[in-house]
């Protein structure tokens, strides 16, 4: 997987995931940002390089540099971002939305495998589905089972 997709999937739409993770960005600032999805269906939008340093100075006084550091790496670094990344006309994006780079080639490929790689291993991950349970009888269907169990197969 040397080389990167040549086909776009378009715009990647959030999923209410992404948009409680970016909530929980914009509850940390001063105004919410136009980068992040406000609602489900919104695209997912790659960060400008150094977006992090526009972000710090809308920072709520009482909230943490950490805290938001900890948020925006829980968004950057989930599934959905990678694929908005990776998608061969994806750019970069400024604190307003506004796009203003194309994504490198480069930074494209490394979006593409850890997207793949988040991928399979959700796979690996998924749960076994669950036994179905056996179908529940009425007590007639009982009673006719056990009768029918205690016949004798006749003898040719």
């Amino acid at each position: 997987m040397d080389k990167p997709w040549k086909i776009s999937r378009g715009p990647i739409a959030a999923t209410e995931l992404d948009v409680e993770k970016a909530n929980a960005i914009n509850g940390m600032l001063i105004r919410p940002v136009g980068v992040l999805p406000a609602k489900p269906g919104d695209p997912v939008l790659p960060f400008a390089v150094g977006l992090f340093n526009e972000l710090r100075p809308l920072l709520k006084p009482k909230a943490g540099v950490t805290t938001l550091r900890r948020a925006t790496a829980a968004y950057v670094h989930c599934r959905r971002y990678y694929f908005a990344s990776a998608q061969p006309d994806s750019m970069r994006h400024n604190i307003d939305g506004e796009p203003v780079e194309a994504l490198s080639v480069e930074d494209r490929l490394v979006a593409q495998k850890r997207f793949l790689s988040l991928k399979q291993s959700a796979k690996a991950e998924a749960p076994e589905p669950a036994p179905v349970p056996p179908p529940v009888l009425s007590k007639n269907e009982q009673i006719r089972a056990a009768l029918l169990r205690g016949r004798k197969s006749p003898v040719s």
